[in-house]
């Protein structure tokens, strides 16, 4: 089965870029989000002759008491596995724990846990590879990663590989912050490339799967990320959900696009 016959075929609009304030204003909750980004909303979706079309997917009651039951019994199933990556993630002396700020529902920040895979001075060693590498740096700039990452422990690369690095996202998901389904958290330095899509966006919580994990991950090019985070956004139903669900331990398990 394919993305497109799971979820319906994905729609092509045109993004326009959002200006630097905007930007700040999702990044930091200090703005009317609805009002300053109400320019770059689809009249076809928010169109009077179709009442009721959005549901934005942050605010379902169902979708949040299915969170929080289905993530508290994963928490229970998995907490012998959360302890043997905990074991090992700490053989290095670092911390086990690794929360890298993301935007979330209506543009607020938080703190997005995974197991940690990179070595204690990962921001030093970044810093370093991207000063003298230019091949690295535009790679980082085009993708906000890298396929060959200095950055990473032996440990690490299985965990990322195998999506176990994110699993201490049921955290989040208990918190309220995520959601099991959704688009995938995006950081501040993303928004720009958005553009238009990041008004959907954050109508959201980011999700632990969504299209984009059951669709190779980053095998897929950024503008084919933005699209599948909308095209959720606006096509989020309960169904679906479960089907991603469904679909995610077959897609982890071939890794594609996983590093």
């Amino acid at each position: 089965m394919t993305t497109q016959a799971l979820v319906g075929s994905m729609p092509q609009h045109t993004t326009m870029s959002s200006s630097a304030a905007i930007g700040r204003g999702y990044a930091t909750g200090g703005y009317d989000w609805h009002r300053l980004h109400a320019a770059a909303i689809d009249q076809r979706v928010d169109s009077p002759r179709r009442p009721g079309i959005r549901r934005d997917p942050a605010t379902q009651a169902s979708k949040r008491l299915f969170d929080i039951l289905a993530a508290s019994l994963l928490l229970l199933l998995l907490s012998p596995l959360f302890i043997v990556i905990a074991v090992l993630a700490r053989a290095d002396g670092g911390p086990v724990l690794f929360g890298h700020r993301r935007i979330g529902a209506c543009g607020r920040t938080f703190p997005c846990w995974k197991f940690r895979t990179m070595v204690p001075d990962a921001g030093a060693v970044l810093a370093e590879l991207l000063a003298r590498d230019p091949a690295a740096r535009a790679e980082w700039e085009r993708d906000f990663k890298l396929r060959n990452d200095p950055r990473i422990t032996r440990v690490g690369k299985f965990l990322r590989s195998t999506s176990l690095d994110e699993l201490p996202q049921i955290f989040n998901v208990l918190s309220g912050d995520m959601s099991l389904v959704g688009p995938r958290p995006i950081v501040t330095d993303e928004v720009r490339r958005y553009g238009a899509a990041f008004h959907d966006y954050v109508r959201c919580r980011p999700g632990i799967t969504g299209i984009w994990q059951i669709s190779g991950r980053n095998d897929t090019g950024y503008g084919e990320r933005v699209q599948m985070d909308r095209h959720y956004a606006r096509n989020w139903g309960f169904i679906s959900d479960v089907l991603i669900l469904v679909r995610t331990p077959a897609a982890v398990l071939r890794r594609s696009g996983a590093y």
